[in-house]
C-alpha cells in the first residue's frame, strides 16, 4: 500500500480526546492487574519498607483489608509473599510445609474477609523460609539441588492449596517442578487449581527491595545464577516456557518486566498462552525515585509503563502500583 501526504494525515485521528480514545489500540483496566502484598506477623501491624516507598508489610488482618480494597477497586487477584521470622527459618525451609504458617494464615484471613470475590496467588519457592536465602535446598558445597528441592516445593504447593489458594505460582526455577506440582494437585483433588509459572525468571539486579521486604536480603549466601536465567538469553526463555506449558502450566510469567518486554512479545507470539509480567521491586523503586527527584510525574509514568506491558502482549501485570493504577483507570 502506498500512502502520501496530504491525502493521509495521521494527526487527524489524534486531534481530539474522543478520537484518540476511539482509535486506541491497547486498553488497560483494573482487571489487568495483580497486586503483590507482603505479610508479616502480628495484629494491626503495618511495617513500611524503606527501599519501597509507599509499600508496607501487613499483618494478616490488615492484608485481608487490602484484599477487600482490591476487590472494591476491580483488581481481580492479589499475590502474597511472607516475611518469615528468623526463628522459623531453617536450612531445609521446613516452615513452608507448616499448615499454620504465615502464608496459610493470610490465605485464610483473606478468604474469610472477601470470600470468593478475589483470587489469591501464592508464591512457591523456599527463599522466604530458608536461613541461607536460596530458593531451594543446598548441598555441602552450597549448590542448590534440583530434585530434592522439587519434592519440598510439591509439599509447599499442596499446603497452600489446602489453605485456599486459587493460583499456585512457582517462582523457584527448578527443572521439572511444574509437572511434579501439577500431578500432585490432580492426585489431591485440586483439579481446578491454576498454575501460573515463573517460566522466564532472570537472575536480575532489580530484586533488591523485594529481598528486603521478605527478609532474605541479608541472609542470601552467594547468588542465584545456577537456576535463574542469564539476562543475555532469549532463546532459552522460549525453551523454559515450552517445557512449563507441556508440564501443565495454565499461564506463564516473565520477570522482571520492562527490561524484558522483548521476551514477553516473543513468548506471546510463539505460544499464544496467557503471559504475565512482574513489574518488580527495582522497577517500582526507580519510578518512585524519579518522582521524588522531580524528574517525572507518578501517575503518567505508572499508566505508560503498564500500557507498555499490555502492548507487548501481557494478559496482566503484577505491580506494586496496582491500587493507584486501578484508581486512575477506574476514574
Amino acid at each position: 500500500m502506498t500512502v502520501s501526504y496530504p491525502q493521509t494525515r495521521l494527526r487527524r485521528t489524534r486531534s481530539t480526546a474522543w478520537s484518540r480514545a476511539l482509535h486506541r489500540e491497547t486498553v488497560i483496566g483494573p482487571a489487568d492487574l495483580i497486586w503483590p502484598l507482603f505479610v508479616t506477623e502480628g495484629t494491626g501491624i503495618e511495617e513500611p519498607i524503606a527501599s519501597l516507598p509507599g509499600v508496607s508489610r501487613w499483618s494478616t488482618d490488615l492484608v485481608a483489608r487490602r484484599a477487600r480494597d482490591a476487590a472494591q477497586l476491580g483488581i481481580p487477584c492479589v499475590a502474597l509473599f511472607p516475611n518469615t521470622q528468623p526463628d522459623r527459618r531453617s536450612t531445609e525451609g521446613k516452615e513452608a510445609l507448616n499448615p499454620d504458617n504465615l502464608m496459610c494464615r493470610a490465605i485464610r484471613a483473606i478468604r474469610d474477609a472477601v470470600g470468593g470475590d478475589i483470587g489469591i496467588l501464592t508464591d512457591v519457592a523456599l527463599d522466604p523460609y530458608t536461613s541461607h536465602g536460596q530458593d531451594g535446598l543446598i548441598d555441602d558445597a552450597g549448590y542448590v539441588v534440583n530434585d530434592e528441592t522439587v519434592k519440598v516445593l510439591v509439599g509447599q504447593a499442596l499446603n497452600q492449596a489446602a489453605a485456599g489458594a486459587d493460583i499456585i505460582a512457582p517462582s523457584d526455577m527448578m527443572d521439572g517442578r511444574i509437572a511434579a506440582i501439577r500431578a500432585a494437585l490432580e492426585q489431591a483433588g485440586h483439579d481446578r487449581m491454576q498454575v501460573m509459572s515463573y517460566s522466564a525468571k532472570y537472575a536480575s539486579a532489580f530484586y533488591g527491595p523485594f529481598r528486603e521486604a521478605v527478609g532474605s536480603r541479608g541472609l542470601l549466601q552467594g547468588d542465584k545464577k545456577t537456576y535463574q536465567m542469564d539476562p543475555a538469553n532469549a532463546e532459552e526463555a522460549l525453551r523454559e516456557v515450552e517445557l512449563d506449558i507441556a508440564e501443565g502450566a495454565d499461564s506463564v510469567i516473565v520477570k522482571p518486566g520492562m527490561p524484558y518486554l522483548d521476551i514477553v512479545r516473543r513468548v506471546k507470539e510463539r505460544f499464544d498462552v496467557p503471559v504475565f509480567a512482574y513489574q518488580v521491586s527495582g522497577e517500582y523503586a526507580m519510578i518512585e525515585a524519579a518522582v521524588a527527584a522531580g524528574a517525572a510525574e507518578r501517575d503518567a509514568l505508572v499508566l505508560e509503563t503498564l500500557t507498555a506491558f499490555k502492548r507487548a502482549g501481557c494478559s496482566g501485570v503484577l505491580t506494586y502500583h496496582a491500587a493507584l493504577a486501578a484508581r486512575l483507570l477506574g476514574a
